[in-house]
């Protein structure tokens, strides 16, 4: 038995397919992730904290290194992480790892919150932390304090 085509066979689609592709509606479906019990558990967290994650694991044990750069670079920005930030682990729950996304229109974790404001994911944390941007905001918003000015010695 030969299990060789020629390149005339039937290895190209026919007409009568590729007509009938053409044809179909160029509809797109979206699927809705969000429920209305995690929206409301969404906005009011964000409502009632100043800085809110939305990451994989907890400030404590990060399970990706997404998250993992997310909590040093708050550590680092000198945020009290017991009393100011209010974390969510979305791995715990599969309607909220998707449902954040939609929320936000973000699609990726983590996902940091200030003040009520979407800030952004690790990358635009990690712009704004070297550019001292994410120092101005924290400042301004209360969730970290100004480091005492050093007096040089005459």
């Amino acid at each position: 038995m030969n299990f060789l085509r020629s390149a005339t066979s039937t290895l190209r689609p026919s007409s009568h397919i590729l007509t009938r592709r053409a044809a179909l509606p160029a509809t797109t479906f979206a699927v809705r992730h969000l429920s209305d019990s995690t929206k409301k558990t969404i906005e009011d967290a964000i409502a009632q904290n100043k800085l809110v994650v939305f990451m994989k694991g907890t400030p404590d044990a990060p399970q990706c290194g997404f998250s993992r750069a997310v909590m040093q670079i708050l550590t680092v920005q000198g945020v009290d992480m017991q009393n100011s930030l209010k974390s969510f682990n979305i791995l715990a729950d599969e309607e909220l790892r998707s449902g954040i996304k939609e929320f936000s229109s973000w699609p990726t974790i983590p996902q940091v919150y200030i003040n009520g404001e979407f800030v952004g994911g690790c990358d635009i944390m990690l712009n704004m932390h070297q550019s001292g941007e994410l120092e101005k905001l924290l400042l301004k918003e209360g969730l970290v304090e100004p480091e005492p000015e050093e007096n040089p010695r005459a």
